[in-house]
């Protein structure tokens, strides 16, 4: 019994961090997570998010095809706890010229208990931690508003008025260190209704591509 336990609180373990990096048993993996070959002399530009940044990747990928290699974390960056646990290996050892980033949908998940999974005070200590190591890249930092949760019974749980507080936190975090805010929630607030799925943080095609068009038009200013 206690080897049965501990196998299966392994495997458990492993579907995790599948799931996580955008795989699920029986399924191929998700493209946006899949390794590029990278043309040699263009910049290198690294996109770090949740599943709405694994959404808008290959659209800017896409959109930016011949002017920089866009990479991304393989995996979901999820809350900003779990991304101080894994900056270093998601940084590498190479060189990067633009970082674009977005913490937020998952630090205001609402968990058993009804408080968020990570608290408003811990978010913005946290992301204070992760610019630091960040600057440290000397890259170009690109920061994203948390795009918005739609009224209704979302699964997992969240308040639609959190995100207004939290991105307002975050926003107050980047201008005390300089990094440019790309507000995404302001941008797409507007034509929710036609691209996002309903009752549902995530979007449809076209509403990734318009995400898509406002990452790559940053990104394309802070190219060296």
């Amino acid at each position: 019994m206690k080897y049965t336990a501990s196998f299966m609180g392994l495997t458990r373990r492993l579907s995790l961090c599948l799931m996580a990096a955008g795989m699920v048993f029986g399924q191929a993996p998700n493209p946006a997570v899949a390794p590029i070959t990278e043309t040699p002399g263009l910049p290198r530009v690294l996109l770090i998010g949740d599943s709405i940044s694994m959404g808008y990747t290959l659209p800017v990928r896409e959109m930016l095809t011949g002017k920089a290699n866009v990479l991304r974390i393989p995996t979901n960056a999820a809350f900003t706890r779990f991304s101080l646990e894994h900056i270093e290996e998601w940084l590498g050892s190479g060189r990067w010229d633009v970082i674009h980033m977005n913490w937020g949908l998952h630090d205001l998940k609402i968990m058993e208990g009804g408080k968020h999974q990570v608290g408003i005070e811990e978010y913005e200590k946290n992301l204070e931690a992760l610019v630091g190591r960040l600057k440290k890249t000397r890259a170009k930092l690109i920061y994203a508003t948390t795009t918005p949760v739609p009224e209704g019974k979302v699964s997992p749980p969240r308040n639609p008025a959190d995100v207004a507080k939290f991105n307002a936190v975050a926003v107050a975090v980047m201008q005390r260190n300089g990094v440019t805010v790309n507000d995404l929630y302001e941008a797409v607030l507007p034509k929710l209704g036609e691209l996002q799925t309903p009752v549902n943080v995530h979007y449809k095609p076209e509403g990734y591509r318009f995400l898509g068009e406002l990452v790559a038009a940053f990104i394309l200013r802070a190219l060296p």
